[in-house]
């Protein structure tokens, strides 16, 4: 049996913001980068926006150390979607 996981778009202008430097400092757009937060809170089967913010942060803090140790843009956004293969029915409502 699939389960079907479905988020809604958060509007919390601090989410949107970490959200927004994720984007920046892996160069990618600012849908990917929500949508990347969005799977890992659907992981943790967070609810509280206090709760969705500190993931957010946590992926950030992630991004930048990854960036720091010289590793590329385009690699830290591989390894962040890998998690997509667990997740195939995950859908993300922009």
């Amino acid at each position: 049996m699939n389960k079907r996981i479905i988020m809604y778009p958060i509007n919390d202008r601090e989410y949107l913001k970490i959200c927004a430097e994720i984007a920046s400092v892996m160069s990618i757009s600012l849908s990917a980068a929500k949508k990347k937060v969005e799977i890992k809170i659907s992981k943790f089967e967070k609810t509280s926006i206090e709760e969705k913010r500190n993931i957010a942060k946590d992926v950030l803090l992630n991004c930048q150390k990854d960036k720091e140790n010289g590793q590329s843009s385009v690699e830290i956004f591989d390894e962040l979607m890998e998690t997509l293969g667990d997740n195939d029915n995950f859908i993300v409502e922009d």
